[in-house]
């Protein structure tokens, strides 16, 4: 995907890009290779599949949510800051919160963070489990991208989401995932309001989003650490 590409893909998404907007994704994408040469972010470092399969996949999730009616985002999982980082770049109000277990992502982050000039957006090298614990339902958004397994994600991730609001997972194929996490979401205390399939640009590849909001409280004992999850590649 081209820049110019990218910049009409998204103003059908809704989203206008300014030229600092612009610039700044671009800034992002060399930081990425240029980091990546000495540590592992990314198998994709071409810049037209950069901009597809990170920054525009990315930006999707605003096909099941407006995110300028929203405070605060938490990215689990969040890797080289997909989807959270891009989501920053187009909503430069939201208040973001990216979790990563490996410091080398996190040093990654804070890079580009500074590089960029991006307010209200910190990093934090914990554990999913452990930064769930203490910071039960402070967010409006719960996002992770290509993580681990649905019922998994639920668990970690729908504790951080205030009452009412959404719990918001990227996949690719669902149909089994959906299938196998139908305790987790009972015992969750979440409801799938919608679901939004579809391919991405130029190669055709299936995504899902899926949008659970948080009905009431619930309290799990995690079963095994999330750090210690495979990694589930779109």
């Amino acid at each position: 995907m081209t820049e110019d590409r990218f910049e009409r893909e998204l103003e059908l998404l809704g989203v206008s890009l300014s030229e600092n907007q612009k610039i700044q994704f671009e800034t992002y994408y060399k930081l990425l290779v240029e980091w990546n040469k000495k540590m592992n972010l990314t198998g994709i470092t071409d810049k037209e599949q950069v901009y597809l399969k990170h920054f525009y996949d990315s930006a999707t999730l605003v096909k099941v949510i407006d995110l300028r009616e929203e405070k605060t985002l938490c990215d689990i999982g969040t890797g080289a800051g997909f989807p959270g980082l891009v989501l920053k770049i187009l909503f430069p109000e939201l208040e973001v919160t990216l979790v990563d277990a490996l410091n080398k992502r996190i040093l990654f982050l804070e890079h580009v963070i500074e590089v960029l000039k991006l307010k209200n957006i910190k990093t934090i090298h914990e554990r999913a489990e452990e930064y769930a614990k203490e910071h039960r339902e402070e967010f409006d958004v719960v996002t992770s991208r290509a993580v681990a397994a649905l019922p998994m994600l639920l668990e970690y991730s729908v504790p951080l989401v205030k009452i009412g609001k959404y719990f918001i997972p990227m996949k690719a194929d669902i149909a089994q995932e959906i299938k196998a996490s139908e305790r987790s979401i009972k015992i969750m205390s979440v409801k799938l309001k919608c679901q939004e399939t579809f391919s991405l640009p130029i190669e055709n590849s299936t995504r899902t989003i899926l949008k659970f909001q948080k009905e009431k409280s619930s309290h799990v004992k995690y079963p095994r650490k999330f750090s210690e999850i495979k990694r589930n590649p779109l």
